[in-house]
């Protein structure tokens, strides 16, 4: 079987990464597409921005900032073994590590994006 999980962390990164990589890219093509509607067709690109604004569009991008997020500091994690080998020993650690700055870098910035949505 060509797709098989293989367990534990290392298949999970590699898993997240690519998912946080192809969100990254749709989210390239929609924001191209929203800055061409700004000159293109303004009423739509106002459209556009109050969508941003509901609660719907307030939850993509925090799932858009997790993905950024992830995808930044696994790659980061990738750099460190790929530079220094002997880190490839740790990387269960470093990949524990990322998810320890993921959150507490993460919540705080999810609550800020969420906030008008409860009245904050």
């Amino acid at each position: 079987m060509l797709l098989r999980y293989r367990g534990s962390e290392g298949m999970v990164a590699w898993a997240f990464h690519r998912i946080s990589g192809i969100a990254i890219w749709a989210f390239v093509l929609l924001h191209v597409f929203d800055i061409y509607l700004s000159g293109g067709n303004p009423s739509v690109y106002d459209d556009l921005l109050k969508f941003y604004a509901s609660p719907l569009g307030r939850i993509l991008e925090v799932l858009l900032g997790g993905a950024l997020l992830y995808h930044a500091l696994n790659g980061i994690r990738i750099l460190l073994m790929d530079f220094w080998p002997r880190l490839t020993a740790y990387h269960k650690q470093i990949w524990y590590a990322n998810w320890v700055i993921f959150v507490v870098a993460g919540l705080p910035a999810a609550f800020i994006i969420l906030k008008p949505i409860f009245g904050a």
